[in-house]
C-alpha cells in the first residue's frame, strides 16, 4: 500500500491518499477540507480515486467528504454508525470550530470491526476503536504493516476524551486491546502530527506506555 499525507484545514489534519501500486486505484482517508488540494495531488500522482474512507465524524476529518464525493461521484465509507450524531451535527460543528458551513450527510456504508475495504488489490481491515468518539474506526493494512488511526493515538499522546460520548477508559482499551495486538512492528499515521510505531508508543507514550499500565 502506497500513501501520501496531505495536511488539510486550519487544524493541519493528516488527510491521506492511499493507493494500490499495481492498479493505481486510490482512496482518500479523512478529507477534512481543501478538496482542490487533495485532487491536485491525486492528479499529480496519476491515480484514480474511487472511494472516501472516514475514521470518525469530527469536521476536521470529514469536512470535505461530501463535496469530494459529489464531484467525483464516489462513495463515502465509514465511520461506525455510533458516530452518526456527529455527522448529523456537521453544520453546528462548522460554526463551533470556524469552518466553512458543512452540510450533514450519511455515508454510503457504515463500518464495524471485522469489515474489510479494498483499494485496488490491497485490503484494509476495519477495527472499531471507540473512546475519542464512540464510532471511531481504524484502517489496517496487514500486508504493509500500516494503520490509519485517526485521533485514537498520536506520537507521545492519545485522543481527547472531553467531547460528547467520549470515554477515556474506552480509548485506552481500544489502544491496548485492539491496536497493540496487531504487533510492535506496525507504523501508524495519526490524524495529526508525525508518524510513529506501536513499539515506540508502548515504550514512551506518557498515556499508554506498558510500564504505566502494568
Amino acid at each position: 500500500m502506497k500513501y501520501q499525507i496531505i495536511p488539510v484545514t486550519p487544524f493541519q489534519q493528516n488527510c491521506s491518499v492511499i493507493w494500490c501500486e499495481n492498479t493505481l486505484e486510490a482512496a482518500v482517508v479523512d478529507p477534512g477540507g481543501d478538496v482542490e488540494r487533495i485532487l491536485n495531488e491525486v492528479n499529480k500522482l496519476g491515480l484514480t480515486l474511487n472511494k472516501i474512507l472516514l475514521t470518525h465524524g469530527h469536521i476536521d476529518h470529514v469536512g470535505g467528504a461530501k463535496k469530494l464525493a459529489q464531484q467525483l461521484n464516489i462513495n463515502i465509507i465509514g465511520p461506525h454508525v455510533a458516530d452518526k450524531f456527529w455527522l448529523d451535527a456537521l453544520e453546528k460543528q462548522s460554526q463551533n470550530f470556524g469552518f466553512p458551513t458543512t452540510e450533514a450527510f450519511e455515508p454510503h456504508q457504515f463500518l464495524t470491526s471485522g469489515d474489510t475495504v479494498t483499494v485496488g488489490e490491497q485490503t484494509l481491515e476495519v477495527i472499531h476503536c471507540p473512546g475519542h468518539t464512540p464510532g471511531h474506526v481504524v484502517f489496517y493494512s496487514k500486508q504493509s504493516g500500516l494503520a490509519w488511526v485517526g485521533d485514537v493515538l498520536f506520537r507521545s499522546s492519545i485522543g481527547r476524551t472531553d467531547f460528547p460520548q467520549s470515554n477515556h477508559q474506552d480509548l485506552v482499551n481500544s489502544i491496548t486491546q485492539k491496536l497493540w495486538p496487531l504487533g510492535n512492528h506496525v507504523s501508524f499515521i495519526p490524524g495529526h502530527g508525525p508518524m510513529s510505531t506501536f513499539a515506540e508508543e508502548r515504550e514512551h507514550n506518557p498515556f499508554v506506555a506498558d510500564q504505566l499500565l502494568g
